[in-house]
């Protein structure tokens, strides 16, 4: 066996947290960086919160954002006999005993206690085992676990600071830990990169490793080497949130955040590439990445900056590919991928294939993600523009001077070179004879003929929405103002 193994181990109960994709692409990049083997195992094991369609969404996640995996996808719950024989072979070897206290019990018992948690009460009881036991590990009385964590250097955990911590439950599931490590040690894991939530949990896994290594029929395996992501965290430096946080990569996904963007923006997030660069190519993160050089401090989720380098990613896509990466956002009947609950405003017969074509230069440079390009250009392939009620009434209905340069401009536009440098001369024109610059001058013209105070360029748009379309708007903004 060559090469580094990993594993990404995500459990189905939700929608792809970003924490979850950061994970995942930390594993992926270490990987592919050191020609290693990356494998997707899905811990399942939580029947009642598990749904197949999040599963699904795992998977879905991960193509969009070009994270391949090597071996899987594994199930968690098809590997249960592994964990059952671990936990035999660890019963057989006096690590796991018998115990029949319910949790009243424990609770009543540990009143008033200095020390929390369970009190070992079961411990030398020999207690029978039975259909209504649990067993427990024994944790050494003294002594330490050290963890070699890449990111935080050795992290030591005093036994004196767990209890003896359930294994297999009275109904004989296998818990977490236990299962964990178990998948680890068969798939050969030699780097557990995760999140630094899971690291008080480690040290647990790491007793039961070493415990199996000592075990009758039972082949040793070395540890891991534990390399604990740093937490993300939100505008108030707080763990982001399910609730509160939009944590969805799926939701990303649907408002046409390009996946090389996202996937740059999560490298950064408790990493950086050398130089003061931070857009850069897939292949440089690759080249560069190094677990050693990621940070133990908490990274903040800023979606303002990720949005930000959306656009950046966008204007720098070659008009074909902007086309063609739009479809789903502009034309969803030929796309073989639609963004969930996302529709377009206009028909499929309204929508004008040649004309975007022209349009989309004017909207790569304006939009973030793609999802805004809808609302951007619905006023070309809808018969009338969607107005903006408080815009229209500030900027035409309650503006006198707006309602003299809009009939000027009917007169004008009616006569002249239909082009955009012409119309643009011909609105500073129209501007200055009501004494307006051409900034103020084309804001009714705009609002007017799109419906809003915002879009693509205004003179190039007028050209190609047309004289005819162009002056029924204005037309009819005017008539709107009658009383």
């Amino acid at each position: 066996m060559t090469g580094p193994r990993v594993r990404f181990a995500p459990s189905p109960t939700g929608y792809f947290h970003v924490g979850s994709a950061r994970t995942s692409l930390f594993n992926w990049l270490f990987a592919r960086q050191s020609g290693g083997t990356f494998i997707l195992r899905i811990e399942d094991t939580d029947v009642e919160r598990n749904r197949d369609e999040w599963h699904q969404g795992i998977i879905s996640a991960m193509a969009w954002l070009g994270m391949d995996f090597d071996e899987g996808p594994f199930l968690q719950s098809e590997l249960r006999r592994d964990h059952e024989s671990a936990a035999e072979a660890l019963f057989a070897g006096g690590y796991l005993y018998p115990c029949d206290c319910t949790r009243e019990q424990i609770d009543e018992r540990i009143k008033g206690n200095a020390k929390p948690g369970y009190d070992g009460f079961c411990r030398d009881r020999a207690v029978t085992r039975s259909s209504s036991t649990a067993l427990r590990f024994r944790v050494p009385d003294d002594g330490v676990t050290v963890v070699p964590d890449l990111i935080r250097g050795d992290v030591t955990f005093p036994h004196d600071s767990y209890e003896d911590f359930i294994v297999v439950k009275s109904n004989g599931g296998v818990l977490y830990p236990l299962a964990n490590a178990v998948d680890d040690r068969t798939m050969h894991i030699t780097h557990v990169i995760r999140g630094e939530d899971l690291l008080p949990t480690t040290p647990k896994q790491v007793m039961m490793w070493e415990a199996l290594n000592h075990c009758d029929d039972v082949a040793f395996v070395a540890l891991p080497l534990y390399a604990h992501l740093p937490m993300l965290v939100n505008e108030q430096r707080k763990k982001l949130s399910k609730r509160k946080d939009p944590v969805a990569v799926e939701s990303y996904r649907d408002q046409g955040y390009l996946p090389d963007a996202f996937v740059n923006y999560l490298s950064l997030l408790g990493w950086s590439p050398r130089g003061d660069e931070e857009i850069v190519a897939r292949s440089t993160l690759i080249e560069q990445f190094r677990l050693e050089d990621v940070s133990h401090s908490p990274a903040f989720f800023d979606v303002k900056k990720m949005t930000h380098m959306n656009g950046e990613y966008v204007r720098q896509l070659s008009p074909e590919a902007f086309i063609e990466q739009s479809a789903p956002w502009v034309a969803p009947w030929s796309s073989p991928w639609r963004p969930t609950d996302r529709t377009v405003p206009w028909t499929e017969d309204q929508f004008d294939a040649a004309l975007y074509t022209r349009v989309a230069p004017l909207v790569q440079e304006r939009v973030a993600t793609l999802g805004e390009i809808p609302t951007m250009i619905e006023f070309f392939f809808l018969d009338a523009p969607t107005i903006d009620v408080a815009a229209f009434d500030k900027t035409i209905r309650n503006d006198p001077i707006a309602q003299t340069l809009l009939a000027v401009a009917i007169e004008r536009f009616g006569e002249l070179e239909w082009n955009a440098a012409v119309l643009h001369e011909a609105t500073i024109e129209i501007g200055e004879a009501v004494g307006l610059a051409l900034r103020k001058a084309q804001a009714p013209i705009r609002c007017a003929v799109t419906g809003t105070l915002v879009g693509p360029p205004l003179f190039e748009s007028l050209e190609l929405l047309g004289r005819e379309r162009t002056l029924v708007r204005l037309l009819d903004a005017l008539a709107r103002c009658s009383p």
